[in-house]
């Protein structure tokens, strides 16, 4: 009797085994949101782990990226670094230009800005976008980045870039180093062809000719200061007269098959007309079936002088369609970033969405096959 009493009393495990379940569920819930919800977890994003890696020269002049624009400063001080030591090195082998002394090899060539851009604890994304928001955000400042305000803010950036291997460039000729480049000073190396911006013309040289050089010299002193020169090398972002005249002429000599100094219907029709319209509506396809009425409105709008005939000066209103230069690669750049990062489609970025979509504004840094082991967006 007293031994049944003791069994009765004797306390049950299944309340024990209850708690210690309840707590490991807990336990495993609790961990589960601190590891689902810390900042180096990995992002919504379909690839998270896919690492930056700078745009080298080569890269950035050539196949579909050759206009991308680098949205951030910082990234586009570290690519300038990458592509100096590249120039130094060809300078160093002697492939820049015949003639020129060599200058010495960099002894570190290694890639270590790589290694900082996918260090999340010093390049952190959402910091970068956070910080460069307000910059952006000028015309008005009102917490809403527009199209203008991001095309300002490429264009900005493009510039910077241009003008800063155009001032490599000019040093590198500039045999005498007063600041400034005779033509007899200017030889043109054949590797540089492949880099070439603007390299269009038929018989691959007519670019660099030496009417070419005197209509950069605005100024007509036989000397081309960084300005002319940075004009020279990139004439499609010319503002000097001169020069815009001289593209004008190139596009006539270039298809000027009966060598009369201007274009015809035909010369017109068959070589600049889908130029023109492309550029106004890059979607656009030959649905004319056939008729050339589209081209001879065109053609008939830009013959001011109504002789059947285009000059250059009759050239000079689509010279910039046929030239693109750095506005509009900008402004373009800004639409497809809008596009892609405007969640609520109401024309302009938040800073939320642009905090949001940074892959956006980095994407021509991103490799599709490197996989890193942290998260980008930490």
């Amino acid at each position: 009797m007293a031994q049944s009493s003791s069994a009765a009393r004797k306390p049950s495990a299944a309340p024990t085994v209850v708690l210690t379940l309840v707590l490991v569920l807990a336990s495993a819930g609790l961990l589960f949101l601190l590891v689902h919800l810390s900042p180096s977890s990995p992002s919504a994003h379909p690839h998270p782990h896919r690492r930056l890696r700078l745009r080298g020269e080569n890269l950035r002049h050539g196949g579909a990226t050759r206009h991308q624009i680098p949205f951030d400063p910082v990234i586009a001080d570290l690519e300038r670094r990458v592509d100096d030591r590249e120039w130094e090195r060809l300078a160093a082998a002697g492939l820049h230009a015949p003639g020129m002394e060599s200058a010495p090899v960099p002894e570190d060539l290694a890639d270590y800005e790589d290694e900082y851009i996918n260090d999340a604890a010093r390049f952190n994304m959402t910091l970068r976008v956070a910080a460069l928001f307000p910059k952006i955000d000028v015309d008005p400042a009102d917490d809403a980045v527009t199209g203008a305000e991001l095309a300002a803010w490429n264009l900005a950036s493009a510039r910077r870039e241009v003008l800063h291997r155009t001032a490599r460039e000019l040093d590198l000729h500039d045999r005498d180093h007063d600041g400034r480049v005779a033509f007899s000073e200017y030889e043109r190396p054949s590797w540089a062809w492949r880099f070439d911006d603007n390299n269009s013309s038929s018989d691959g040289m007519g670019w660099w000719k030496e009417g070419h050089f005197n209509a950069a010299d605005m100024d007509g002193d036989g000397f081309l200061n960084l300005t002319e020169f940075n004009d020279f090398l990139h004439p499609a972002d010319t503002t000097n007269p001169k020069l815009i005249h001289w593209l004008c002429k190139e596009e006539i000599r270039e298809r000027d098959k009966d060598a009369d100094g201007k274009l015809n219907f035909q010369e017109f029709y068959k070589g600049l007309f889908y130029s023109v319209r492309h550029y106004d509506d890059e979607t656009s396809t030959d649905d004319s079936n056939g008729s050339d009425a589209p081209a001879r409105k065109s053609f008939l709008q830009l013959d001011l002088d109504n002789d059947g005939f285009l000059s250059a000066d009759e050239l000079k209103p689509i010279i910039g369609k046929l030239h693109p230069a750095e506005n509009f690669y900008a402004k373009q750049q800004a639409d497809y970033v809008i596009s892609q990062a405007d969640t609520n489609k109401d024309g302009q970025l938040s800073l939320n969405e642009m905090i949001e979509n940074p892959y956006v504004f980095y994407s021509a840094l991103f490799t599709e096959d490197d996989y890193g082991s942290h998260d980008e967006l930490r």
